[in-house]
């Protein structure tokens, strides 16, 4: 019983061991044996006693063993569309851990995480993990955990608008929920079960913006990878467009844009012109034409809705016909207009009544001499767009003059104060011009003689305009002339018999020969050339008694050529398109422009036909373009096929405007009717200035190039300071003509076209008959010029700068002695007397 006793005491104690050291096989026969046996010697023999006569087995006692722990903190940590990564913390003292699932399991050592692989993309797995001792194996703890859906195919934007676009994908089986992000972030879930394509709006977006798009599918807490697109919305409609500017040929236009990152597109017509961010400037256009201009947004190619504004450019009202009367304005204007207005600039009696026939204006009911601002408009949704403004005065009313003598030496010439606008009358009478201001009804006129009546006239004028010439007669009063009557009868008798006397004694008196006759009245029509060296001798005899010689030749040649025909230029609707109304051309050598049919007015153009050295239409003299004629200009330079044009006056002189500028500034085209003109190089010099045109016809496209010499130094009412300068630039102009061997004539052109036009052409044929004949006829050739238009080298200066040119020409090395430069000094100090005796009678100077 105590052996019994004492192997129970060591079983327990055993078991207390192993707990505290975790013995594994302490319970075994074998570790009791090894136990028990050093204890069994001091059992003493009674225990061998019993194992010596037969063999004993030693009663065995077992316990449980007990089984691996689980680990704790199993967990699923990732996942993609075939794996799922898992992860646990170690049990210790624990090694091997055991996975298993429905697809399989998988051992690992000496880790807390595993990842495995092969799954189904979108699926639910069980997952049981054991903790491994040996073969003993921990109960398990197991989860639940899934797999990354796959992500959907064909991703990508349908359609868009200003604030929408419209996504489609195909669907992925067994998924319903899908995740939207919009740049970044997540904006909806998007649950659709249907299968096959998906099409899904995406709604309340800003235009004309990028945008970010990442699909993902969804399956429980797992989605997929991601699919990623990038789509834009459609820029929206400018808000508004503004017409800010318009001209003739231009039209500014202006907007506000709505996002720095669009571009604008500006189509003129339905044609592209450039534009900027929030502005365009469409050049080059016609006069009066109505244009659509439509303004479109832009962004990553989509464009939004046009913006279209229907506009006009506007006329140019100087340009037009106009003819006034004393109560009406008549005017032909070419261009878009739907109403005209005429308002008189002061308070005047009625209101003007409007006629419209197409291009066609008349105003009725007008005040006479009334300076009236007519304006045109056009109307485009209900706004009146103002097209132009032009002053324009009527003739003032007709003036009934009454005279009455105020003793033997005077005269007083009334009228009465009738309907209409005046500034002053003008009254003529013995020769004599009188101004008198408006607030006046009278004018008294002394220093007449006495019995005697004298013809004179009256006219009112506003601005100006001219009243009709009113002739009256006026006679001084007889009274005491019959006294001086017959003192001067006496005289005369006195006088009759000293002659008789005279003749009684001297007989021979009355037969002598008449004084010395200049030598130039006997010149032949032919003309009689001067030989290069004779010429000086000339020249000298000319110059001798005050230059004499030049002012009776110049003298000879004032009426040559003005009985001729100027029908044309007269007619009505042609005499507002003459600078000067003494300077008109010829019937017989005109340039007429190009008409449809025959037509004096449309075919009229105040230009002649000059002869040359070797043909009679070598030059074409012209005034210097008025506002209403440039259009009239380029049409006769295209049509005569004009390789240059000579200027030799500026545009304004003296303050006074003698030539329009008929070219455009700043580079940009100038269009003049159908032709379009543009400077493509200009070289100054001190004394005149070289341009290059480029002449295009609108409608055929044809391009053409026109030298420009403009001569810049010559003064108003004079010649230039020397004739070098005149010399070379005539020689600049030939040089061009020669290279070009062209049988197009050269355009000449001042002020009215005959002054420093008949000069400039003079020179040019007279120097090439120098050189090539060694003699010149300066009178002849002044002469030949006049039959083909009036007053051609038109002051006595130019004709004596004429011959000097000559002169220099010839021996162009030598001074001239101060005698000459005197006596030329006094020419044109009579010249300039002349001049301005020429302005009182209506002649212009060039």
């Amino acid at each position: 019983m105590k052996l019994i006793s004492f192997k129970a005491d060591r079983l327990l104690l055993c078991v207390f061991f192993s707990q505290l050291w975790v013995f594994t096989d302490c319970t075994t026969t074998s570790q009791i044996n090894t136990v028990t046996k050093p204890m069994m010697k001091d059992v003493g023999p009674s225990v061998r006693a019993s194992s010596t006569n037969s063999q004993t087995t030693t009663p065995l006692v077992t316990t449980p063993k007990p089984k691996p722990q689980n680990p704790d903190g199993f967990k699923a940590t990732g996942q993609n569309e075939t794996s799922i990564t898992l992860q646990w913390n170690k049990v210790e003292g624990i090694s091997n851990y055991k996975l298993t699932y429905e697809k399989g399991s998988k051992e690992v050592t000496s880790t807390d995480a595993t990842t495995i692989h092969d799954l189904t993309s979108g699926s639910r797995y069980n997952i049981t993990l054991f903790s491994m001792r040996g073969e003993e194996m921990s109960e398990g703890t197991s989860i639940t955990a899934v797999t990354a859906p796959r992500n959907v195919e064909n991703f990508k934007f349908l359609d868009q608008n200003e604030t929408s676009i419209t996504l489609t994908w195909d669907s992925v089986e067994n998924i319903s929920i899908y995740t939207l992000w919009i740049n970044g972030k997540e904006e909806e879930n998007i649950t659709e079960s249907s299968r096959g394509t998906i099409k899904h709006v995406v709604p309340n977006l800003t235009s004309g913006t990028r945008f970010e798009f990442s699909l993902f599918t969804v399956f429980d807490y797992a989605r997929s990878s991601g699919n990623n697109i990038t789509a834009v919305t459609v820029p929206s409609r400018v808000v508004s467009v503004k017409v800010i500017e318009r001209t003739e040929n231009s039209i500014r236009l202006e907007w506000q844009s709505a996002n720095i990152n669009w571009v604008y597109k500006v189509l003129l017509n339905g044609s592209d012109v450039p534009a900027g961010s929030t502005s365009a400037d469409l050049p080059k256009l016609l006069p009066g034409t109505k244009y659509v201009v439509s303004v479109i947004s832009q962004f990553s190619g989509f464009s939004s809705a046009a913006f279209d504004v229907v506009t006009v450019t506007k006329i140019n009202c100087a340009a037009a016909n106009w003819q006034v009367t004393n109560s009406t304005i008549t005017g032909r204007v070419e261009g878009l207009f739907s109403s005209a207005t005429a308002v008189p600039k002061e308070q005047t009696e009625g209101s003007a009544n409007t006629n419209l026939t197409g291009s066609n204006i008349f105003f009725t009911q007008l005040y006479p001499g009334a300076t009236y601002n007519v304006s045109l408009f056009y109307e485009i949704a209900s706004e009146h767009l103002l097209q132009c403004s032009h002053s324009l005065t009527l003739i003032p009313p007709t003036l009934n003059p009454q005279c009455k003598h105020r003793g033997g030496y005077s005269v007083k010439v009334s009228w009465e104060t009738v309907k209409g606008v005046w500034t002053s009358v003008k009254i003529n009478i013995n020769g004599k011009s009188n101004d008198v201001p408006k607030d006046k009804t009278e004018l008294q006129i002394d220093q007449l003689q006495p019995a005697k009546t004298y013809k004179g006239s009256l006219v009112s004028v506003s601005g100006t305009e001219k009243s009709a010439e009113v002739e009256f007669y006026c006679s001084t009063d007889p009274a005491g002339v019959i006294g001086g009557s017959v003192f001067g009868v006496l005289c005369l008798l006195l006088l009759v018999g000293l002659a008789a006397f005279i003749y009684i004694k001297k007989p021979d008196i009355l037969s002598r020969k008449k004084p010395f006759i200049d030598g130039s009245k006997q010149h032949s029509a032919k003309g009689k050339k001067i030989s290069a060296a004779n010429f000086p001798d000339h020249f000298h005899q000319l110059s001798l008694d005050e230059n004499r010689g030049l002012s009776q030749e110049y003298e000879d040649l004032s009426a040559v050529g003005t009985d001729q025909a100027r029908r044309a230029a007269l007619l009505p609707d042609n005499k507002v398109k003459n600078r000067f109304t003494n300077v008109l051309p010829y019937d017989w050598c005109r340039v007429k422009l190009s008409t449809s049919g025959p037509s004096e007015t449309l075919d009229y153009i105040n230009a002649s036909y000059m002869p040359g050295y070797t043909t009679n239409r070598e030059y074409i003299a012209t005034q210097g373009p008025l506002p209403g004629t440039v259009k009239d200009f380029w049409r006769m330079i295209w049509e005569q096929q004009v390789k240059r044009i000579a200027m030799v006056t500026n545009c304004v002189e003296g303050g006074r405007t003698k030539c329009e500028r008929y070219w455009p500034e700043n580079g940009n085209p100038g269009i003049y009717g159908e032709i379009s003109v543009t400077v493509t190089s200009e070289k100054r010099d001190t004394s005149w200035t070289l341009r290059d045109f480029t002449v295009k016809h609108m409608k055929t496209s044809e391009e053409r190039t026109v030298k420009h010499f403009h001569f810049t130094a010559w003064p108003d009412h004079g010649v230039p300071e020397n004739t070098d300068v005149l010399i070379q630039f005539r020689g600049l102009m030939r040089q061009h003509i020669d290279s070009e061997s062209s049988n197009a004539p050269t355009v000449v052109h001042c002020s009215a076209g005959v002054g420093r036009t008949g000069t400039l052409i003079a020179l040019d044929v007279l120097l090439q008959q120098l050189g090539k004949e060694q003699a010149v006829d300066i009178k002849y050739f002044v002469r030949k010029m006049r039959l083909n238009r009036p007053y051609m080298v038109q002051t006595e200066s130019q004709y004596v700068f004429l011959h000097q040119c000559i002169m220099d020409s010839l021996t162009p090395n030598t001074n001239l002695d101060d005698n000459f430069y005197e006596n030329v000094g006094a020419v044109y100090v009579n010249a300039t007397a002349l001049r301005e005796l020429s302005l009182a009678q209506g002649k212009h100077p060039n």
